[in-house]
């Protein structure tokens, strides 16, 4: 393919409906993330839930059919997607049992999830498939494509609301944007949202006015959970219908970039994440040149490395200014006195 061509693929409205495919395993750990992050509970353990989860959702919904025969077959793939979800939850609350009861160091504790679905996941497909690679071996189902009516006729619009090839998105891409709202919603609209934030902000002060500290934080560390297996199922029933070793490729770790780009509020973690899923979707289009591909796949990488650069020099700033504006304070006070 000639650069002209690529060039021109990337100014099309077929890519930005790549750009929003490749942006939903980003956009539901990220929203997952920004939970915990503003409890004061930072969960950078959603690498591996997204792994556990994109595991059990296949392995399920693969099965399922044998355990549980006669049943509708669109019931099989909700079913992986329900098991991949309750297994995302409970590493969630793993991390929050040994955090919050045990007092064990939250970093590390999540640091052992990830080691364990890494090398887990591997372990229990070899045991089932006799494949460390992948569970290609396995009718694993996909989760349902939606299809907006109506709207395929129209050129542009079609393809932006129905995707690159007017056959729809994966209803997790649905629910990935539909998450952005629900979390402003429930963060800055309801009593438990604030809480949540009171609790990031100073533990020691919302406790005092009777704010449970721990039940919070559990509820934060949960959901977490729940949206990041979300981002997994996404990838092993959505983009594919099957498991690979290692499959998310560090997008928990993007994820938990993007939240910090987007300066721990939902939009702007959306336009965070939707920026990685660019980076991630100009990877694939420029793979088709003549470039080593080591360049190529260094793009993601380079992208969150740039990103996390300017929030810091950002955060830098804005330190050095609230240091300014409490120091011309404490003068204006002195005068005064």
């Amino acid at each position: 393919m000639s650069f002209e061509t690529v060039l021109a693929s990337i100014f099309s409205v077929a890519f930005i409906a790549t750009i929003i495919r490749t942006s939903t395993p980003l956009i539901l750990p990220a929203m997952g993330g920004l939970l915990s992050e503003l409890a004061g509970a930072i969960n950078i353990a959603l690498e591996g839930i997204m792994l556990a989860a994109a595991f059990f959702g296949v392995v399920v919904g693969a099965l399922s059919p044998q355990w549980l025969p006669g049943l509708p077959l669109w019931v099989y793939p909700w079913l992986g997607a329900l098991a991949g979800v309750l297994a995302g939850m409970i590493l969630a609350l793993i991390i929050a049992f040994f955090h919050l009861e045990l007092g064990a160091d939250i970093i590390l504790a999540a640091l052992a999830i990830n080691i364990l679905a890494s090398g887990g996941t591997v372990f229990v497909m070899y045991a089932l498939t006799g494949d460390k690679g992948s569970t290609s071996t396995l009718a694993s189902p996909a989760m349902p494509t939606i299809v907006i009516p109506f709207v395929n006729s129209l050129p542009l619009l079609g393809q932006l609301l129905n995707g690159e090839n007017l056959t729809g998105y994966n209803i997790l891409t649905y629910i990935a944007f539909l998450s952005v709202a629900v979390v402003w919603f429930f963060l800055y609209r309801t009593p438990l949202g604030t809480h949540l934030r009171a609790v990031g902000e100073n533990s020691a002060a919302a406790a005092s006015v009777g704010i449970p500290v721990k039940r919070v934080r559990y509820i934060a560390l949960v959901l977490s959970g729940f949206l990041a297996a979300l981002g997994g199922l996404n990838l092993s029933m959505g983009y594919l219908t099957l498991f690979q070793a290692n499959m998310t490729a560090g997008r928990g770790f993007i994820a938990l970039a993007a939240i910090y780009l987007g300066n721990k509020n939902p939009i702007g973690t959306l336009v965070a994440a939707l920026i990685f899923g660019a980076a991630g979707a100009l990877e694939a289009q420029l793979g088709t040149l003549k470039v080593p591909s080591q360049l190529i796949t260094m793009i993601p990488p380079i992208v969150t490395i740039v990103a996390l650069v300017v929030y810091n020099i950002r955060r830098q700033a804005q330190i050095r200014a609230n240091a300014r504006k409490f120091q011309e304070k404490m003068e204006a006070e002195h005068r005064t006195a």
